[in-house]
């Protein structure tokens, strides 16, 4: 699959089925992820791959109750950093930038495999850290959960998730976030 065409079928579905999760699929998805660029090569992203159905079970109950549905995810994927891994270059800050470009290849790897890869900021980061073992000095920046997108639309989603399911949010237009030569927004 072209690039382009991943970016382009790359959905946030919360409709998941079940789908098998070996060591050779996560090693595939970490392999993305660490060839995107980062400030000096300090590569400052970490990933715990949760996916024993005990560890799961546990992680479930660090969710919101908005991300009920990713209880159906058969992986969940912390993924964590430092600010002090990477780059400070005149007061800017690179640590989130950089993992999360490189959580786009992961996910952008993960659609490539006609797996859906939807990442959430609705959890408790104490509980998540707590769980896998993750150091309290590390900054849970997100959970992206995995599995297959389902042709049905389940019941544990909210009305205006189910309506989601049906068709692509819509996006803002271009002249609202790309502008030629000068910001005039």
């Amino acid at each position: 699959m072209e690039v382009k065409k991943a970016i382009q079928e790359r959905r946030a579905y919360r409709s998941l089925d079940p789908v098998e999760i070996t060591e050779n699929l996560i090693r595939d998805l970490a392999e993305s992820a660490s060839l995107a660029p980062s400030c000096f090569n300090n590569q400052p992203w970490r990933y715990v791959f949760a996916y024993s159905p005990e560890v799961l079970k546990e992680l479930h109950s660090a969710l919101s109750g908005g991300n009920a549905w990713a209880r159906y995810a058969s992986m969940i994927i912390a993924v964590f950093s430092r600010r002090d891994l990477d780059c400070r270059v005149k007061g800017r800050v690179y640590y989130l930038f950089d993992t999360g470009m490189a959580t786009a290849f992961l996910i952008l790897r993960a659609t490539e495999l006609g797996l859906v890869a939807h990442p959430i900021a609705g959890y408790s980061e104490e509980k998540v850290k707590e769980v896998l073992g993750i150091p309290e000095d590390m900054r849970v920046i997100t959970l992206v959960n995995v599995g297959r997108h389902s042709d049905t639309i389940r019941d544990v989603l909210s009305e205006s998730q189910k309506e989601d399911e049906k068709t692509r949010p819509a996006r803002l237009p271009l002249e609202e976030i790309a502008y030629i030569d000068r910001y005039t927004g």
